[in-house]
């Protein structure tokens, strides 16, 4: 067995394990900065959007010399407004204008030809109006709100409300992040990238519901022991598909990497960028969330109940108790999976709490002498 295939089995057994649920107040932390920074991007910069959304015209060349830089300068003089050239693959490049017409657009046509110096008939010009850009706007937001609604009401019936709330929040946290590294590369928004968002949202919930799956079944009978809260039931859970996770996340990753940065950065063929920067970011931002974000939610929300606080309170208890009896009570994770459980109750108790932790940590004497 693989060193990899090696690690998966004993974090699927418990011997081995990362307190995700325990440190979750950093990854809290580490999400609101990036989403925070996302949404100044969007607010700041804005989205680019296609002219399949705005209307107006694509122009493409023929093989030229000229740069994106020029090519863009002139079309932007020619037109009086924005205009976004791309360097295709071939030698040829895509002009986009926004809000402009048919008329406007056969002169911006005649004053490129002047500047590369070929027919004007060669250069192609394709025309969207404004009204069919709206259309696609409002279809896209239709999908992606029914999307939302079908999600949670899938996860709220195959699992819980508070799961179902967590998912909701790691897609939105997904959107949110996509979202705002488009307004802050300045890539434009197009079909493509809606088709992206809404792939990438299909597989974040593919990766939340694996975990969730793991959730469902550790959490049977868990009010009938005395050996684990229901955040380290999560945390155990979590770390058992946790290598399956990464390999998945991994496997996407790499073809959709292959189109950012070989087809669309080192070939040129800027039409790969709109659907593939959305699927990279997104695959990434879907797996951080599945982990980081869902599963401690959910431990959050349930620690609330009465019967989850109960359990804690017997767990800690019994902890306690073994500890003055200079016992070492044994469990699946390691000492570090039951700090935040420990410092709770330091604000209850305090003694209690360095018991558990100390006793975790270095087993008594006697005990030590009674394992040999």
């Amino acid at each position: 067995m693989s060193k990899l295939g090696t690690l998966g089995a004993r974090l699927y057994r418990g011997e081995v394990g990362y307190d995700f649920v325990g440190k979750r107040k950093i990854w809290y932390g580490i999400s609101i900065l990036i989403t925070i920074t996302a949404i100044v991007g969007l607010a700041v910069r804005g989205l680019t959007m296609g002219i399949e959304f705005e209307g107006g015209a694509a122009f493409t060349t023929p093989k030229t010399s000229m740069s994106a830089s020029q090519a863009e300068s002139a079309a932007q003089t020619a037109s009086g407004h924005d205009a976004i050239a791309q360097k295709l693959g071939d030698g040829t490049i895509r002009i986009t204008i926004g809000g402009i017409d048919t008329a406007k657009s056969d002169q911006i046509k005649k004053e490129l030809a002047k500047d590369l110096k070929v027919d004007a008939n060669t250069i192609n010009a394709d025309l969207v109006g404004p009204s069919w850009g709206e259309t696609i706007a409002k279809k896209a937001w239709t999908g992606l709100i029914v999307f939302m609604i079908l999600v949670v009401i899938y996860l709220a019936i195959a699992f819980e409300w508070r799961m179902a709330l967590a998912a909701l929040v790691a897609l939105i946290h997904d959107l949110t992040i996509t979202v705002g590294i488009y307004a802050l590369v300045g890539f434009e928004v197009t079909p493509g990238t809606v088709i992206g968002l809404l792939t990438i949202l299909g597989y974040s919930l593919y990766d939340t519901v694996v975990v969730f799956d793991g959730l469902k079944e550790g959490q049977k009978g868990i009010t009938k022991q005395t050996r684990l809260t229901y955040s380290e039931m999560a945390n155990k859970s979590l770390n058992g598909t946790l290598v399956r996770s990464i390999n998945t996340t991994v496997v996407a990753l790499l073809p959709v990497a292959g189109l950012l940065f070989i087809g669309g950065g080192v070939l040129g063929a800027g039409m790969l960028n709109d659907i593939s920067l959305s699927l990279f970011v997104g695959l990434a931002a879907g797996a951080y969330s599945s982990i980081f974000i869902a599963t401690p939610l959910v431990a959050d929300l349930k620690e609330t109940m009465p019967e989850m606080k109960t359990l804690k309170k017997r767990v800690l208890a019994k902890r306690a108790a073994a500890a003055e009896k200079g016992e070492s009570e044994e469990g699946p994770q390691d000492a570090a999976s039951f700090t935040e459980d420990a410092e709770d109750a330091e604000d209850d108790g305090g003694e209690t709490a360095g018991a558990v932790v100390g006793q975790r940590r270095q087993p008594s004497r006697n005990n030590r002498g009674k394992r040999r």
